[in-house]
């Protein structure tokens, strides 16, 4: 499936080989995407603040120096322009009380972070390709943990 232009993806993430990673997923994957990559959380917030057009998604790691994942989702979430960009929280920690809050807060998925390169690349698909089929109305907003 490839939706006629680039989806924006903005990567919130301070781990260097995580980003790689990612970036390595990004171009593996048969949706076209537009990677930018953030270190820490007070840069997503001054990102998202001056960007003109938005980013389509946005995955987010929950430990960043600075300011973590939380802070930056309720500041986010708190921002009438920022808060409807879909937010896939992706961490290498899985604890339902915790997903639960993320969901509450307004995240749309959550992916732990895979241990095998494939596994990441299958997450990270199935997460975009949720956020595609809302954005062209083809599924009802719902809640999901992507595990490979």
């Amino acid at each position: 499936m490839k939706p006629s232009s680039a989806i924006r993806v903005l990567l919130a993430d301070d781990d260097v080989d995580d980003c790689l990673l990612f970036e390595e997923a990004l171009a593996e994957i048969p949706i076209t995407t537009s990677l930018s990559v953030v270190n820490d959380g007070e840069q997503l917030l001054k990102r998202l603040l001056s960007l003109e057009a938005l980013p389509e998604v946005l995955f987010l790691d929950l430990n960043m120096p600075r300011m973590n994942g939380f802070d930056c989702l309720q500041e986010i979430m708190q921002n009438d322009r920022l808060k409807n960009i879909p937010i896939i929280v992706i961490s290498t920690s899985f604890d339902r009380a915790t997903v639960q809050q993320l969901f509450a807060r307004g995240v749309r998925y959550y992916i732990c972070k895979p241990a095998r390169f494939e596994h990441l690349k299958s997450v990270i698909l199935q997460g975009l390709s949720l956020i595609v089929k809302e954005q062209q109305g083809e599924i009802a907003w719902h809640q999901l943990v992507l595990n490979p």
